[in-house]
Order: C-alpha cells, then sequence, then structure tokens
C-alpha cells in the first residue's frame, strides 16, 4: 500500500522517474526469491514505460517467473513488460510475454488479455510476418471470445499477408481513427514499414541475383537507392545475408554463411542446455510437489475419479509443462 501510494505521488507530479528506484528495491525486499511475481513488479513497470526508462525495467523482466499468487498480476507483468520490449525493439522477447498473457488460464475474458492481443498481433507481424494460431493449451474463453474483440486486427492481418503494399497503406489509412485510439498507431506504421522486408526475404528465396531497381519495382519501392538501403539495413540486423555489387547495381543472395562449430556458438549451446537443464529439474519438483498436494488430489477425485485413476505419468507431466510454459519460462 506505501508502495501504491509513492507511485500515485510521482504520477500526481509528472516526475514517474522519482519512483524507479525506491520500487525496485522495495520489489527485491518483498521477494522471497527471483521466482516470485510480487504486485509491485508491475506498478515497477508502469513507472518505467511512462518515465521511458525501458532499459531500468530489464532489471525484473530478466528473471524467470515461477510463483504467481494473484492473475491480474501476472497480466499486467506481461503486458507492461512486453511494452518495454517493444521499446528497446526487442521483438521476438516481446512476443513471449504476449504469448503468456493471451494463453494464461482464465474463467472470463478480460481487459488486459484483449490489449495484449491486439499487440501481440501486431509484433508478430513485424517479427516473422503472421500471426501464430492459438496453442491447444489456450483456454476456450480466450480461443472462442479474443478474435471477436480484436476483429479489425485479424482483418490487417489478413491484408498483410497478401503481400500488397499499397493494400495494406489503403487498409491502415482506412482505420486510422481506430488504431490511433488504442494507441497502436506507431506499432501499425512498423507493420507498414516491414511489409519492404518481408517481400524482399520473399525474393531470396526465388533469385540467386537481383538488380536494385527490380527489387524497389518488385516490393513497390520508389527508387533502387531506396532498395539499397532496405537490403543493407537487412544485411546489417542478419535477417539476410547477400552481397551488394555497387558497379553494375546487382544484389547476389547468399546461404547462411554460419557454420556453428565457433568457440562463440559452442559457448551459446552449452549455456542454452544447461538452462534446459535447470528447468527441467524445476518442472520434476512442481511435478512432484503437485502430485502430492491433498486439494488438488481431492479436486482430480471429485471431479472425474476415473479420468484422475487413468491419467498416465506422461500426461500429467505434459500438462504441467503447459502450465508453467504459460509463466514465461
Amino acid at each position: 500500500n506505501v508502495c501504491r501510494v509513492l507511485k500515485n505521488e510521482v504520477m500526481q507530479l509528472n516526475a514517474p522517474i522519482r519512483g524507479i528506484a525506491p520500487l525496485r528495491a522495495a520489489v527485491r525486499k518483498i521477494q522471497t526469491s527471483s521466482e516470485q511475481l510480487t504486485p509491485l513488479h508491475a506498478e515497477y513497470l508502469m513507472l518505467c514505460l511512462l518515465a521511458k526508462q525501458y532499459k531500468a525495467g530489464l532489471s525484473v523482466l530478466e528473471d524467470d517467473i515461477f510463483e504467481v499468487d494473484q492473475p491480474k498480476d501476472l497480466f499486467l507483468y506481461c503486458y507492461y513488460g512486453a511494452m518495454i520490449y517493444i521499446g528497446l525493439k526487442k521483438f521476438r522477447k516481446a512476443l513471449e510475454l504476449l504469448h503468456n498473457a493471451v494463453t494464461a488460464p482464465m474463467s472470463s475474458l478480460n481487459a488486459i488479455t484483449v490489449e495484449a492481443y491486439k499487440k501481440y498481433v501486431l509484433v508478430s507481424l513485424i517479427q516473422s510476418g503472421q500471426v501464430p494460431s492459438f496453442p491447444k493449451y489456450t483456454s476456450s474463453t480466450a480461443q472462442r471470445n479474443l478474435k471477436n474483440h480484436t476483429q479489425i486486427y485479424v482483418d490487417l492481418s489478413t491484408c498483410y499477408g497478401t503481400g500488397s503494399y499499397s493494400d495494406l497503406e489503403t487498409f491502415i489509412q482506412s482505420n486510422a481513427e481506430a488504431f490511433q485510439t488504442d494507441n497502436n498507431f506507431g506499432l501499425v506504421k512498423q507493420v507498414l514499414s516491414s511489409m519492404y522486408k518481408r517481400n524482399i526475404q520473399r525474393l531470396t528465396q526465388t533469385y540467386l541475383t537481383l538488380s536494385l531497381e527490380d527489387i524497389a519495382s518488385s516490393v513497390q519501392l520508389n527508387t533502387p537507392k531506396e532498395a539499397e538501403m532496405h537490403v543493407l539495413r537487412m544485411i546489417e540486423d542478419g535477417e539476410i545475408h547477400a552481397t551488394i555489387n555497387q558497379k553494375d547495381g546487382m544484389v547476389s543472395f547468399n546461404e547462411d554463411p554460419e557454420q556453428y562449430k565457433s568457440s562463440e556458438m559452442v559457448e551459446h549451446i552449452d549455456s542454452s542446455i544447461q538452462r534446459l537443464m535447470a528447468l527441467s529439474k524445476k518442472l520434476t519438483s512442481i511435478d512432484q510437489n503437485i502430485s502430492c498436494d491433498h486439494a488438488f488430489l481431492m479436486k482430480r477425485v471429485e471431479g472425474n475419479v476415473q479420468d484422475s485413476t487413468t491419467m498416465t505419468s506422461t500426461r500429467f507431466r505434459t500438462n504441467i509443462f503447459e502450465m508453467i510454459s504459460t509463466l514465461g519460462v
């Protein structure tokens, strides 16, 4: 309560940055471990957003969360955390958090999930050019209702799939007011810009060499110079592998040069394996604790005795894994 009063005071003073350090310290004081999600996480991330101190939010976002007391805390943590990653242009990390907000267990749809799904559609288009279907562990409530509440974003995704820049631009212009009302117009413009990148990536799957003039014509850019800038940016970001011959204006598309045998790559793979092993041990521990929980066993018996007795260990562990995956593991 004291921390919430502090947050409200700094917001009234229009100085959210003054509350960041105290709330960050409070989060660590209240946590029993770095794996616990507290009600202050969302409050802290909100101040980081308002103060545009996105990197400060990473101090709590980089923790693996396993313990959640209140569902609202989880939804807000995922939503605000994703907005911070969007501000840092870390769209893959933003997608992970938005995915957790959309697929988390829920008995009724809430406004946070609806807003998270809108951004989930936009960030998915920016990052990969398509919106994944709902995984099987998504609640039936979300699967039935989310698209009905976000129809304009579903239509945007459909329009994006045609690959036509002009059609997408027309659609965005005709629905600009709705996107602005949702405070998503900035992301929508990034979706439009990503269309060039997506169409250039499609060309790499068809051609070995192509002139800058042909690239500009194919992806609806105004000049070969603009095409060159887009190709150079994509090469720098590692999104395509190509070389540009400045003399004749030709672009040669190459295979991925990574041989996966450098010392850096070996270290990366090793650290990933170590993290997976640690998560596996954590999953086993949670599995055992839930298996022995009296309240859980009683509900299983009361709900469906036959299903409880026939459920195999493999199925049980799969269900637990899917539950844990919604918490950002």
